[in-house]
């Protein structure tokens, strides 16, 4: 407890941040956008603005990401056997958090912006939330590691879908990618072993397009 206020701490002095216990606002679960315009609207950008969120807009993506949506606990995306091995941690510039859908609040994990070091592609650095996507596969007692990895491989889908359809609705730039240093990233956000990156996807307003690359 005392290192978590700690953490907590430094994520303040590092830039603005939710409540001091991490609490984020009351996500947002009517209005948007129409489900079958996001749909034609749902794109993979490349072009992110540094412009912060709002903590209503990352109150909002969290809970259309994994958030309660049910008085039984279950969440907006599936989980295969109810399993919810899935974690979603968020990068910003005041550090890393992981998203506590119980409580739907933000529990400080590394007072770093680790946004820099996340993947050798520079467009994504830009982006002021990234999504980090972590199996847990502790909580997965049957199954061989191929099967662990397949199912955990198939819930990312359907939570970076949720977080695609939302940022629609909400007019800002989205990227889900493999592309992410895996073993640097781990290290430095303290997982175990047996908690696995399955993806990345960074969040934003929309930036300037990108100049395309040359031709060789």
């Amino acid at each position: 407890m005392k290192k978590s206020l700690v953490l907590l701490a430094a994520l303040l002095a590092l830039g603005e941040a939710p409540a001091q216990d991490g609490k984020l606002p009351a996500p947002r679960k009517s209005g948007g956008m129409p489900l079958m315009e996001a749909l034609a609207k749902r794109a993979t950008s490349r072009a992110f603005d540094p412009k912060p969120l709002s903590p209503q807009q990352l109150s909002d993506v969290l809970w259309a990401a994994t958030g309660i949506n049910r008085p039984d606990g279950k969440r907006t995306a599936p989980s295969s056997r109810d399993r919810r091995e899935l974690d979603v941690y968020v990068l910003e510039a005041r550090g890393v958090s992981l998203y506590d859908p119980k409580e739907h609040r933000l529990v400080p994990v590394v007072a770093e912006d680790l946004r820099t070091v996340q993947s050798s592609q520079e467009f994504v650095r830009e982006a002021p939330v990234t999504l980090v996507y972590v199996a847990d596969l502790a909580r997965m007692s049957e199954g061989t590691a191929a099967e662990k990895e397949a199912t955990a491989a198939f819930d990312t889908g359907f939570v970076s879908q949720n977080v695609y359809l939302w940022s629609a609705s909400e007019g800002l730039a989205t990227g889900v990618r493999s592309w992410v240093e895996r073993e640097v990233l781990a290290k430095r956000m303290k997982l175990r072993p047996d908690q696995r990156i399955t993806a990345a996807q960074s969040i934003a307003y929309p930036g300037a397009p990108r100049p395309a690359a040359p031709k060789p």
